[in-house]
């Protein structure tokens, strides 16, 4: 544990949690103070079935014998700069166990030079419909289809969904996917066959991809700036006026 001297004199700091017993890299995160040290705190008497991702690797580790170790990568930061060498770090690692990407990593996260070259170079999108816009760069990875990426399960209003006329997927900046939901429904198991958990208060869509004449209006266009907020976490947006 750090004293409080120790402490001062970081400031903001960027760790990285590693697996001793491969040397992986698990977990990125920014803090002050003990921030590091509180994960580890945070698996001791927990029940199993609140143990995410992260606090299982912990309590795999302690069961096996070991410690986490604990890196400070970055430290005497003031907060935004620690936010941006997170952010780079979670993208450097693909391995974490982090639930949420690093701030900004939908609009300036990893990209090829080629995606680069796209995202500042393409159009506008200008909407001549009501649409809902859905950020999935990392369900992206984990899908086998944009459609699959999209419709399966964010935190939204299922009423002002269901007034858009097209879903339209947005991986970096970069409208990639255009979609028509059919209808929206709870995200579980029920309604989602092949998913592998219910996800409570979420929701997805049953639907198709848009007609050809909205599919050209929209994809491969960029978000407009004025919907690109820095540091929005939230990956749904609504333009329904």
């Amino acid at each position: 544990m750090f004293s409080r001297h120790v402490a001062d004199e970081l400031k903001y700091y960027v760790y990285r949690l590693i697996d001793p017993r491969n040397g992986e890299t698990f977990y990125v995160g920014k803090g002050t103070g003990n921030r590091v040290y509180a994960h580890v705190k945070g698996e001791i008497g927990a029940e199993d079935d609140e143990l995410t991702e992260k606090l299982m690797r912990i309590r795999q580790i302690r069961i096996d014998g070991f410690e986490v170790s604990h890196l400070i990568h970055r430290h005497g930061m003031d907060e935004d700069q620690a936010f941006e060498v997170e952010a780079a770090l979670i993208d450097a690692y693909p391995e974490v166990t982090n639930q949420v990407g690093g701030r900004s990593s939908d609009e300036r996260g990893l990209m090829h030079a080629n995606q680069i070259i796209e995202q500042y170079e393409a159009k506008e999108a200008s909407f001549a419909h009501k649409a809902v816009l859905i950020t999935i760069n990392r369900s992206a990875t984990e899908r086998e289809s944009i459609l699959a990426a999209v419709c399966y399960a964010w935190k939204l209003d299922p009423e002002k969904a269901a007034k858009a006329d097209v879903v339209l997927a947005v991986r970096q900046g970069l409208i990639v996917g255009a979609f028509v939901a059919e209808k929206w429904l709870p995200a579980t198991r029920e309604n989602f066959p092949g998913t592998i958990a219910d996800r409570p208060g979420r929701w997805g869509f049953i639907g198709k991809e848009a007609p050809e004449e909205v599919v050209k209006l929209y994809v491969r266009r960029r978000v407009p700036d004025s919907m690109r907020k820095r540091g929005a976490a939230n990956p749904v947006r609504y333009v329904l006026s």
